[in-house]
Formats: C-alpha cells, sequence, structure tokens
C-alpha cells in the first residue's frame, strides 16, 4: 500500500478549482488531461505521487466494484500477462458535502520519459524501435486473452500509454533491449465471461445529463468494445501520431505495424490495416472528441453561470490534433 495523505486530498476538495486547476489552495501540477479526468502531482509531497480524481461515483457500491475491477486488471496484466505497471493505489473518501471523491493513484514517473514526449527528441529510427515494442507488449496482452477463454482483457493502446524503464534524458536512447512501463489501468479492460468487470456506463458521467441516454445507446458498447480488439487498438496507435504532429511517420507505421502482424503475430490471422482505414478513423476520433468536449464546456457554462453550481470536471485547453 502508498503512504497517501488522505486529509490532503480532503482540503484539495475544499479548495477544487475546476476552471484553473492549479489555483487552487492545495498546489499542484497538472501532469496530463484525460478525455474525462485529469492526472497531477501535489508540490512538495515527498512520496512522488501522480494522482488521477475520477469524479463519477454516486455510492459506495459502485467505488468498491471499480476498486475490485482495477485490482484485478492490475494484478493480471502485471503477474500473468507480464507488462511492467508503476505502483499503484486508489483512495476515496466522502467531501463535505457527502460526494464521493476517487483518485487512482500510482508511482509518478518522469514526465519525459512517457511515449508522447520521447517521440519528439529521438531519432525517427528509434520511433519504429518504441512501437515494435508496445506492439510485442500488447501481443502478451491478446495472446493471454486468447489462451485463457473466460477472461478477455483489453488495451488503451495509444503512445502516451507507455513509458521508457530507467530513461535518461541526457542520453536518450531506445533499442530492442528497452523495456516498458503500461500506465492507463484506471479504466479497467477486463471482462469475466463476457461481463464487464467495471461499470462502464458511469465513464458517460462527464457528459451533460440530457445527453447520456443517446452516448449509451449509440457509442458506449462500440467506443468500449474497440479497445477489445487488437487491430483497433493498433489503428489508434498509428492514428495517435496524427495528434502528436507527426503524419509523415503513418506510412511506414502502417508498413510496420502490418508486417509484425504476419510474422509476429500471423496466429491472429489479422487485415493489413490501410491509410484509407487509418485516415478515417483520425478524422471521425477527432470529430466525436471536438463535439464532446464542445457540449461540456457548454454544459459547464450552464452549471457554473447560469445555475451557480460546481462543475466536477477538468476540462483540458484546446488539444492539438
Amino acid at each position: 500500500m502508498m503512504k497517501v495523505n488522505l486529509e490532503l486530498l480532503k482540503e484539495l476538495e475544499r479548495s477544487i478549482n475546476t476552471l484553473q486547476p492549479e489555483k487552487g489552495r492545495i498546489p499542484i501540477k497538472v501532469l496530463g488531461f484525460g478525455e474525462i479526468s485529469l492526472v497531477f502531482e501535489i508540490l512538495d509531497d515527498s512520496e512522488h505521487l501522480a494522482y488521477k480524481r475520477i469524479p463519477i461515483f454516486d455510492t459506495e457500491a459502485q467505488v468498491k466494484r471499480h476498486i475490485w475491477a482495477y485490482n484485478a486488471y492490475c494484478q493480471i496484466l502485471e503477474k500473468e500477462v507480464g507488462l511492467n505497471l508503476p505502483a499503484y493505489d486508489v483512495a476515496w473518501f466522502k467531501d463535505d458535502k457527502g460526494t464521493i471523491q476517487f483518485y487512482c493513484i500510482q508511482e509518478k514517473i518522469a514526465i519525459e520519459s512517457v511515449g508522447n514526449r520521447i517521440i519528439h527528441y529521438i531519432t525517427e529510427d528509434e520511433i519504429y524501435i518504441l512501437v515494435a515494442l508496445i506492439l510485442r507488449e500488447m501481443k502478451k496482452v491478446w495472446d493471454y486473452s486468447r489462451n485463457n477463454p473466460k477472461i478477455d482483457l483489453g488495451l488503451d493502446g495509444q503512445i502516451s500509454n507507455f513509458a521508457i524503464i530507467n530513461f535518461d534524458s541526457q542520453n536518450p536512447h531506445i533499442d530492442l533491449n528497452t523495456k516498458l512501463y503500461y500506465l492507463d489501468t484506471s479504466t479497467p479492460m477486463l471482462r469475466i465471461n463476457n461481463a464487464e468487470a467495471m461499470e462502464a456506463v458511469l465513464f458517460l458521467k462527464s457528459a451533460p445529463s440530457f445527453l447520456r441516454w443517446l452516448l449509451k445507446a449509440l457509442f458506449l458498447d462500440e467506443t468500449v468494445g474497440r479497445y477489445y480488439e487488437w487491430r483497433k487498438v493498433a489503428i489508434d496507435l498509428i492514428a495517435n501520431f496524427y495528434k502528436e504532429q507527426k503524419p509523415e511517420l503513418i506510412p511506414k507505421l502502417i508498413n510496420l505495424v502490418n508486417n509484425f502482424f504476419s510474422k509476429e503475430a500471423s496466429e491472429f490471422n489479422i487485415a493489413p490495416i490501410t491509410l484509407e482505414e487509418v485516415d478515417k478513423y483520425y478524422k471521425s476520433d477527432k470529430n466525436m472528441w471536438e463535439i464532446f468536449q464542445s457540449v461540456r464546456k457548454f454544459d459547464r457554462y450552464l452549471k457554473t453561470k447560469i445555475f451557480k453550481k460546481n462543475y466536477e470536471f477538468y476540462l483540458p485547453n484546446k488539444i492539438e490534433r
């Protein structure tokens, strides 16, 4: 178990500032924005932890189910699949208003060791090596699912979800012996006997209430389901290089992934990926998230300016895509 200062987190919630997260009474530094959550460190914290705030739970039963799913997912990935995970824990409590506040916590990883940072200061050849290493980590996951008919694992394969172990920022170098961390475990992509371990519908809580039924009906199963299909995860990884402002690498990355599937993962019989597919996927994903974030900003305006209520979620500034 990690040494988590629960009283400090409670004080953080008392002065929460979802419009300007670094302006609250407790000094924090933003490490990254997810689509529905914020990752940050508390400054002057000697424990060197990264916190992911996930304010989506209404009942203790929901919290307990998520903790069970989270721990099960992490333990399978680490002990049975063989992925490297940073040390992890959770913390939750009811704030002064009786609202449940929930945090996933990890050992803080040096920001310069994370994949979406690394690719901007290593060579092009090393970027291809990094992607090959990521594909090999993914193969461990899909090998496990293939050999365990009662358990199905998924993964969010974006390059920002991997980090280099023992990375030297003063002498950046990646080779085929480089070891990786997998970072994004807070959404446990785990199905047992075809049933989701997590309560996936809770992740729609960040959407305006008037849209949740539509999102659940039209997108929830598809959005969650794509993380269980290795081919779609690989397309997402490749398309991520548009977001990271490196589109010139995409044709070679497609060739690299297709070559990997045909040689190192031939038993999965994965059809080759095309540039047209990657482009179509990226444009669709980009448009969906831009619309989603615009609607969330409108919802925040209504709640904070019109109805004078709190808005629980942090929203990222404009993301370059």
